[in-house]
Parts: structure tokens; sequence; C-alpha cells
């Protein structure tokens, strides 16, 4: 079935195109007699032979149909679309046009060869039967209205018809001096196209023919390439080489060319010499460019000739026809599977693109499998070194077989790259057996501590015997006890498999930041009740909060008893309980005064102020023996001792503005004469009373007992503040003064508005003062007065005229 193909240059393109001969029935025949010409329809194949035979071909190229038609050359083969007629001429003059079922049509002998003819493309639909043949002349054969074949000339006086191609109305065909077009439907000649190169014989260099589509004619005439859009010839290509054209054909917008080669050929090397060549080419504006060339090895080659060459292919696919006398070879463009054999053939594993191209079109593949070519692929990568790569891609290749993934588990382990594929394993729904993972935890375990505590976090625990790996993770603390590696990693094992007292107590030897997500998220508060002394030594913050957060599961009692060996931590715990809630820990109150005299001063005072249930004379008798004047100044002044208050703040701080501010506080007139007594022989203390006194005791009583003669820093300042503070004092007076008139003003006519409104009254109406309708019975007498709000019967109404009677409790 192959056949030999050679690309012209050593190159690592991929080949457009792959060859294969058509066999069966026609080896027979090209082995008795040679081809001549063939044509191609979607459903079968038409051969022509130089014994005057014409076979009908499935596609693989078995026999189905043989008619004798001579006993010379079959010139040329046509059939209509539907493949139901077939025209077919013959070198001895014989023109035979009938329907393939049945033999019924036109037969006639000329006395001249015939070398061409082109049914109609609608021939078996039309009424006309319309069909050309040519020779020396070009005649067009119709049906007339009496079913009777008329002829017409279409062509004459420029040698034989070397070619024509029907496509819709358009006629096109070769003579010794160009290419000409007809229109059938207008009955008129639209092109004509001449010939280039007159010194080729046109009989040993025929001219090729091809419809790209209904408006677009192909040309190809020894070395040039034109194209005619209907009536408009446009060449596209045109280049001088010693390869001449046997055949073209269209392959979306490029151009298969057959050429033929001369064997004279100085620029070819000797083993493409004589071979026909099937290029591919772009045609350009101006030139072409060559996509991909190929030399073919058919059969007698040598013997052949231009003319003994010719192209066809099939339109509804890719399919295209080498015809030589002894040799019929079918190209066709290449499928994925083709170029999975290139990429695997030229080993370009490099870019995975074998398997790249075999995962995109998986569907259309069909001699290849993705697994395989992946699994090739992987062993390539490991043969190169490449370990993490060929783990990598095992995630893709082995997908969900069991069996293959742990066929290369076991590989990596004989090469000792366990380490490499671990983190690809299958760890969801479908997952390998335990042994498998077990296996590498312990090829971590050995060499890789932090390896093996990434892969505990990673996988998920039901993958491998939890107990085995606690065993071995154990025999391994035994010789590195104090591993904190290790240790978080069988913590987080203890975790999985639920022991977790144990957990616990490693995270707490450890210090853990995890400790305390431990212990929320399984509610290990029963636990710790004897390791909070541990956890406060931790982080004190994190475990007074989380205690004060849980504290219907740990009790505050408990707490103090834990930490009652531990005042520092108790104070702290303490601290944050009363910030919390300033009862909640009362009974502990008495105990805090000492923790907060002891550790936290500064928290002190702002605790004595705040708390509740503090025992003063406790707390005094802390603060007198530590001489805490602040907070023994505090407790005298809460204990009623305000004079012994002030005599510490006045000897012990020598603290003006807080004696004045302190007075202010207690708001005691005799503690303001005891300040002035004791200030009286302390000028700066005179100059601050001066400063501060205006407004809360009369100055005349400091002045008139400042000792004559004595020098007061700043005095005229102080006396100026002095009459500054007064007359702020008037100008406040008076400025309240003003509003309350004006306010008293704005309510009295506010009221007199009101009194003035009148209430509507009905006889279910009661007096408010005696309760007796205020309505009398007889309407014509004067009945009642309304004050606004309150309603009176004429009685009680009169009783209560007079200056101010209208201003009265309002009741609404």
């Amino acid at each position: 079935m192959g056949v030999l193909f050679v690309q012209e240059e050593d190159t690592e393109e991929e080949p457009k195109l792959k060859y294969e001969r058509l066999t069966n029935g026609v080896t027979e025949i090209l082995q008795k007699d040679a081809a001549s010409c063939m044509t191609v329809h979607d459903k079968f194949l038409a051969l022509g032979t130089h014994f005057g035979k014409v076979y009908l071909l499935d596609i693989q190229g078995n026999v189905t149909q043989k008619f004798e038609i001579s006993s010379v050359k079959i010139n040329q083969i046509s059939l209509d679309e539907s493949g139901d007629h077939v025209g077919i001429c013959s070198e001895d003059g014989k023109v035979q046009v009938f329907g393939l079922y049945t033999r019924e049509g036109f037969h006639e002998n000329f006395d001249c060869p015939i070398k061409v003819v082109a049914l109609h493309p609608q021939f078996s639909k039309s009424n006309n039967k319309q069909f050309v043949t040519g020779g020396n002349k070009l005649f067009l054969y119709e049906k007339n209205w009496l079913n009777r074949w008329k002829t017409s000339i279409l062509h004459e006086g420029e040698g034989n018809i070397t070619n024509v191609k029907w496509r819709a109305n358009l006629i096109a065909w070769a003579n010794n001096l160009g290419v000409k077009i007809y229109d059938i439907s207008s009955k008129q000649r639209i092109t004509n196209v001449l010939r280039d190169n007159n010194n080729l014989r046109p009989d040993m260099y025929p001219c090729s023919l091809c419809w790209k589509d209904n408006t677009t004619l192909i040309i190809g005439w020894g070395s040039s390439v034109k194209v005619c859009f209907q009536n408009i010839c446009i060449s596209v290509s045109a280049f001088e080489t010693e390869f001449f054209i046997s055949g073209l054909a269209p392959l979306a917008d490029q151009l298969v060319t057959l050429y033929y080669v001369k064997e004279n050929s100085e620029h070819m090397e000797e083993e493409f010499r004589t071979r026909p060549r099937l290029d591919i080419i772009q045609p350009l504006p101006e030139g072409c460019e060559e996509i991909s060339s190929d030399a073919l090895t058919v059969r007698n080659f040598q013997e052949n000739q231009c003319r003994d060459y010719r192209l066809e292919h099939s339109e509804g696919e890719s399919l295209f026809y080498i015809i030589s006398p002894k040799d019929i070879v079918v190209a066709k463009e290449r499928d994925q599977d083709d170029h999975i054999d290139w990429l695997l053939e030229k080993k370009k594993y490099e870019a995975c693109e074998a398997l790249m191209a075999a995962e995109i079109s998986f569907k259309n593949i069909k001699r290849h499998d993705v697994q395989k070519i992946g699994m090739a692929y992987i062993n390539h990568l490991v043969e190169r070194g490449d370990y993490d790569a060929a783990a990598r891609k095992c995630q893709k290749v082995l997908g969900k077989n069991m069996d293959l993934w742990e066929n290369e588990v076991y590989r990596f382990k004989t090469i000792g790259q366990l380490k490499a594929i671990s983190q690809y394993l299958p760890r969801g729904d479908l997952r390998l057996r335990p042994a498998i993972y077990e296996m590498i935890l312990h090829e971590f375990l050995k060499t890789d501590y932090e390896g093996f505590a990434t892969l505990i976090r990673e996988w998920p625990g039901e993958l491998y015997n939890n107990m085995a790996i606690v065993q071995a993770v154990n025999e391994h603390l035994k010789r590195d006890p104090t591993n904190s590696m290790l240790l978080t990693t069988l913590a987080e094992l203890y975790t999985y498999d639920q022991r977790y007292d144990r957990a616990l107590e490693i995270y707490l030897k450890l210090r853990h930041k995890d400790v305390y997500q431990l212990i929320h998220k399984h509610n290990l508060f029963s636990a710790i009740k004897d390791k909070i002394v541990l956890l406060m030594d931790f982080d004190k913050e994190k475990a007074v909060d989380m205690l004060l957060d849980n504290d219907d599961k740990i009790s505050m009692d408990k707490v103090v008893e834990e930490l009652k060996d531990r005042p520092e931590l108790l104070h702290v715990y303490l601290h944050k309980l009363f910030k919390r809630d300033h009862h909640k820990g009362q009974k502990y109150h008495e105990r805090q005064i000492s923790l907060y005299a002891e550790f936290d001063r500064p928290n002190l005072l702002p605790f004595l102020r705040e708390s509740m249930h503090c025992p003063l004379e406790k707390a005094l008798e802390i603060c007198q023996q530590r001489h805490f004047v602040e907070e023994t100044v505090f407790l005298l002044s809460r204990m009623g001792n305000c004079r012994r208050a002030l005599q510490m703040i006045m000897e012990e701080l020598a603290d003006v503005d807080k004696a004045i501010e302190f007075a202010k506080e207690q708001d005691d007139r005799e503690l303001w004469d005891d300040l002035i007594s004791y200030s009286i022989d302390k000028p700066p203390f005179i100059t601050g009373l001066l400063n501060n006194i205006g407004t809360h005791v009369d100055p005349i009583l400091l002045i008139h007992r400042i000792k004559e003669g004595m020098e007061i820093p700043n005095l005229r300042d102080s006396l100026v503040k002095i009459l500054q503070d007064y007359n702020l004092q008037i100008l406040l007076r008076e400025g309240c003064k003003k509003i309350l008139v004006a306010d008293s003003l704005s309510l009295l006519q506010r009221m007199h508005r009101t009194q003035k409104r009148g209430v509507r009254v009905d006889e279910e109406n009661i007096c408010e003062s005696c309760h007796t309708p205020i309505l009398p019975s007889d309407t014509a007498q004067a009945f009642g007065v309304v004050v606004p709000g309150i309603q009176y019967c004429n009685i009680c109404s009169a009783k209560r005229r007079g200056p101010g009677s209208g201003i009265l409790e309002m009741k609404k």
C-alpha cells in the first residue's frame, strides 16, 4: 500500500500530504494494461486504459464494472455531478455517452481521433442532454424538441482540442494557441487566454485546466500558472523552471501542482531526477511561495513523459490522484494521526507536541491512544532525568487508571525519586492503596522532615494508616526528642486521630500558635482546666480572652484557684474581668487591691474610683503602707476625712493646683478656709489661690488676710484676673437676666393666645370642679366659661375669675 516519497529538502518541517498506492483491482489492471486517463466522483472512480477499456472502481481500487469501449487508447472520461451518466472518447474516434444503469444514450464513430469529451454537470437532470467533444473541432451536442441530437460547432481552426472542463454554464477548452471560455447560457465566447510558451509542443506538454469554483479557472501550461476570473485573466504566478506542469488542483486558497522533471536538470540531485513532483504552492500577487514539495517514486517513472501524468481531485474530500501509465498514487491531507506519527518519529518529546496534539484532537484520532503517547512522553522525561516534569505529567496522563499509577510509583521508587511524584498522587475520590502513601511518607520521614510535615498537612488522613505513621514518628522522636518539626507533625496526626489531649500537650510544650484554635475547634476546655498556667505563660492576652469568653465552661473560681500561686497572672485575669464587668468579680476586689499595688499601680486609682465593692479601710491601709499619696487622698476623701486629705495634698505633694481642684470637687467652705490658712504664709500658694479662687470664694476674704509687705509673685496679674472674672460674672448675670425676661414674656404671650382659643363642649362634658354638666338644661341662659384645656360650669368658672386665674395646670 505504501509508496515512497521523499521531501526535496532535508527539513524539520512536517509534510503536508501523505501518499499510498491505489491497489486491489488496479494492480492487476496495470500489470496487463496501462492507465491513459481517469476521472473522480465522490462515490467511485472511472479509469480508462491504453487498450480501450473503462473500469469503474470503488475508492479502494476494487473493480465494480468494466466496459469494452475500443481496442485503442481511451483519451478522456467525463461524469456528470450525479454520477449516473458517463461520456467516453477514444483515439479511434469513438464517442459514447450513456447511463451507467441504462446504456441508452449517444454512440458515434468519427473519422478522426476524439481527444476530449465533457458532459453538462446537470446532464441527468436537464432535458436537452448537452455535452461537448473535441478533436480538430469542438462540437456541442444537445437534444432538440423532437428528442434528436443537434450538433453545433463551438470552435475550429486552431489545431487539436487537447483539454476541456465544464463547470456550471462555462466551458473551458485548450487548443494549440490558447484557452477559451464559452458561456452556454449567453451562447458566446467570453475569454481567450493566449499560450505563453510557443516553443513547447502542445501534444508533448498539454495544457492543464481546473475549475476552482463556478467563476475561477486555473490554467497550467508549460511552466506558467494563470488564474482567470470568468472574463478577466489575472496571472497570479509566472515563473520559469525546468519543471513542467502535468496537473493542477485547488486546496483551499492554495494550489496542488504535479510537475514533470526533465532528466537533464542540472540543479536536481540524482535521486530526484525524472521523478514527478507534487508541490503545494501559495499564489502571490507577484509569483508564488512553495509550501511543500515531494518527489514521488511511481512505477516506471524513468520511462514517462510530461503527457503521461495526470492529476485528478475529489471535490468532496481533499484527495488527489496522480495517474501514470503503470501506477496510481493517492495523496491526501495528513490527519491528526499522521501528525502524531511524524512527531513521534522526529522524537519531538521536548515540546510535548505529540501529547498535546493527541489531547486536543482525542475525538478525531483513530490509530493512536492518548494514554500510550503520554506514557511514551513520561518515559522520555524520566530517561532525560526531568523527574519533576515526568511526575507532573502523570497527573494528566494516568488519570483514573490506578494500576498505571501504582506502576509509576514503584518505578519512581526504584530510581529513588518518590519525592518527585508525591505531590501529584491522587487524593480525592479516586485513590491508591494505603500502602503506597505510607511508603512515600516513610521515605520522607527518613530524609526530609519538612517535606514529611508538608505531606501530612496536605494529604487527607484517610489515605494512610494513621497509627502506623504515628508509631514511625515516635520512633524517630526517640532519637531526636526535641525536634519541633516532628513534634508539630505528631500533634497534627493526633488531632486527625481525635486524640486531642495528646495533641494539646505537644502544642503547649512547643508554645504553638495553633493551640487556641485546637481548643476552640474541638471544645477542649475540660482538658485545659489544669493547664491554665501553661496557657497564660504562652500568651496572656489570648488565654485570658479565651477564659473570659468561655466562663460557662471554665468557672472564674477555677481560674483563680489555678492562678493563686502566680499572682502576676492572676492580676492580668482579674484586671480584664473587672474591665468587662465591674460587678462580676466583686468578691475578689479586696485581693485585687494588693495585686494592683504590687503589679500595676497606674491602674490602682481608676480601680478604686470605679469599684463599688472595694473595702475602703483595707485599701487605705495598703496605700498608707506603700506611701501611695494620691490613692490615700482619694480614699480619705471618699471616707469623709476631707481635711486630712487636703492636708496630705498640701504637705506631701505641695501642689496648690491639686489642692484647689480638690477643694472645688468637695465644694466645702471649711475646706477653702483651711486651704487659705495653710497657704497664707506661702506666696506661691497665694498666687495660685488668687488665680483660681474667684469663682468659688470671695477673693476679698483672701486679700484681707494677706500680711502687709509680703511679696507675692505676679500679684498684679492675679488681681487683674480677679477683676476680669468679676466682670465676667456680672456680664453673665445680666445676660441670664435678659434671657429669663425674654423667655417669661414669650411664655406669657403663648399662654394668652391659648386662653383666647375656644373649645367645643356638649351635653356630655362635665365640670372638672363640681362634676356637674357644663351645659344647663335651658340653653337660652348664659352657660359657662371655658378655660383652655379645663372645662367648668358657670358657678365654678366665676369663682376662678380674677388676676392670674388663667394660669392653671393644663391637662390634655
